[in-house]
């Protein structure tokens, strides 16, 4: 027998507990598609920068708004989205995953892995466009993040929290450059983050095996938005590394970042505003391109010890056609920037390398970025080279010469030797000051210009097995006292005698 007032208690027990979740949702309609971009008519309450999904579940980021359509760049191909498919809102900005986690990965701009380890396990995600840190959250530069090259942290020295511009032709070493300063952070607890931009999926696969031959992968992650990826994804791929860069700074971490390059960069936005038919402006990009660069490079600081004092310093790369440092972007990017690293390409085909050219290029933070002891002989360093350039190229058209010019010029030349650095091989602190010691103070006068390289190597290994204290001395008080002065002076004049 059933009773009817039992299932009638249990029915309205039933109803009163239920909750029935409504969720609303605001969708549009693709109305085209294609080269990445798709118009989607409806969601009028999207907001700029906001993420949409396509019904594959593909993502978009809403990057026009117009009247009666929304333009949204879509994060991947667009191969499958159809006319008449439906796109939602998510409520959400693009962001990417951030923390310890990423370090020592190759991922894409959306914190997808691109090695072999697995997904990115973690769960802080950080927006990949974020205010820079304003004026009173930051601190001068004063502390120098060394290289390891000889001619840059000797004439154009780098601090942490610092924007420093490398500029020059294809194939002129600035990729090595910022390769050499990753390996050179090994111990110096500072992460590397890495931003391939429109680059061949080789060279990054080759990038990749010099870090981790080197060993410097384990305190580097790779950003990598190849040539193939859809103007989008390069487009996000500075921001989404700097993102990274800007977490581990706010926990008081040192960082450096590395945007290689962002000529490629300001192309893909370029592609993607032409598109969307934004309006062009002078060499066809839009009028707001300074705007993408400069809100990306004033995220890097030094932050105030109330905040912490982490740092994150960056090096963009730009390429220059035909030395052209006055284009459009070049310029763009000297003006926000602390300095600029020229790179040319006739002193690089010369066989000097790195092939920076002292006159151009500059660091608008200078000596306050350096140590006491590199201070101290690179003084005089930049003057004597510039001096030397002139009277080389005066030189050329004079036939005879008087003694003072000549012995400048064999001055000079000894100069820019020692300046010489093979690729890969960056030097400590204390090997850098003790060469450039000996080249500025005229201990290199009777030795033939082409075995100055072997003399400078052999006189630091001597140092180190009959001197050990003067290059420990250096590299722990960053200074050169009257005695390390007196007793290096001493130490040359005894390997002089046996080299």
């Amino acid at each position: 027998m059933l009773n009817a007032d039992e299932i009638a208690g249990i029915l309205k027990q039933q109803i009163a507990s239920a909750h029935i979740e409504t969720r609303q949702d605001e969708v549009g309609t693709v109305i085209e598609a294609g080269d990445s971009i798709a118009r989607v008519y409806g969601l009028r309450s999207v907001k700029m920068g906001e993420l949409v999904q396509f019904p594959n579940g593909l993502l978009g980021i809403a990057f026009n708004l117009e009247e009666d359509n929304v333009g949204v760049v879509i994060m991947g191909s667009d191969e499958e989205i159809r006319e008449g498919d439906t796109v939602r809102r998510t409520g959400r900005i693009v962001s990417v995953p951030v923390g310890d986690a990423v370090v020592g990965r190759v991922i894409n701009p959306l914190g997808q892995p691109l090695d072999d380890k697995g997904p990115v396990s973690t769960s802080r995600t950080r927006p990949i466009e974020t205010q820079a840190p304003s004026v009173v959250q930051r601190q001068p530069v004063n502390q120098p993040l060394q290289t390891g090259m000889k001619a840059i942290d000797g004439l154009i020295p780098i601090g942490k929290g610092q924007r420093e511009l490398i500029i020059g032709d294809r194939q002129t070493g600035k990729t090595a450059i910022a390769l050499d300063t990753i390996l050179n952070q090994k111990g110096k607890n500072v992460i590397c983050i890495y931003v391939a931009i429109g680059q061949k999926t080789s060279t990054v696969a080759q990038t990749y095996k010099i870090l981790t031959d080197a060993g410097a992968m384990d305190y580097t992650t790779i950003v990598a938005a190849n040539a193939s990826d859809p103007a989008t994804l390069r487009y996000i791929a500075p921001y989404a590394g700097c993102a990274m860069g800007q977490e581990l700074m706010y926990a008081g971490r040192d960082v450096l970042i590395i945007y290689d390059d962002l000529s490629k960069h300001a192309q893909a936005y370029r592609e993607i505003s032409l598109i969307l038919r934004r309006p062009p402006g002078r060499e066809a990009y839009p009028g707001d391109i300074f705007y993408l660069h400069s809100r990306l490079l004033e995220r890097a600081a030094k932050l105030s010890d109330d905040l912490g004092g982490g740092s994150m310093t960056a090096l963009p790369i730009i390429e220059t056609q035909q030395g052209d440092v006055s284009a459009y972007i070049p310029t763009n990017l000297i003006s926000i920037t602390d300095g600029q690293i020229y790179l040319e390409t006739g002193l690089f085909y010369s066989g000097i390398r790195p092939a920076i050219d002292v006159g151009l290029s500059v660091s608008r933070v200078g000596g306050a970025a350096q140590t006491k002891a590199m201070k101290a002989v690179a003084g005089q360093l930049r003057l004597e080279l510039s001096q030397y350039r002139d009277l080389a190229a005066f030189a050329k058209f004079a036939s005879d010469l008087d003694k003072a010019t000549q012995a400048q010029l064999a001055r000079g030349e000894k100069i820019t030797e020692t300046l010489k650095q093979p690729q890969f091989d960056p030097l400590p602190l204390e090997r850098q000051v003790i060469e450039l010691y000996v080249a500025v103070n005229d201990f290199l006068a009777d030795v033939p210009t082409e075995r100055i390289a072997r003399f400078q190597r052999a006189f630091f290994e001597f140092l180190e097995t009959a001197h050990p204290d003067i290059p420990r001395t250096i590299a722990e008080r960053k200074e050169i006292t009257a005695e390390t002065k007196a007793a290096l002076d001493a130490a040359i004049a005894e390997f002089k005698k046996r080299f």
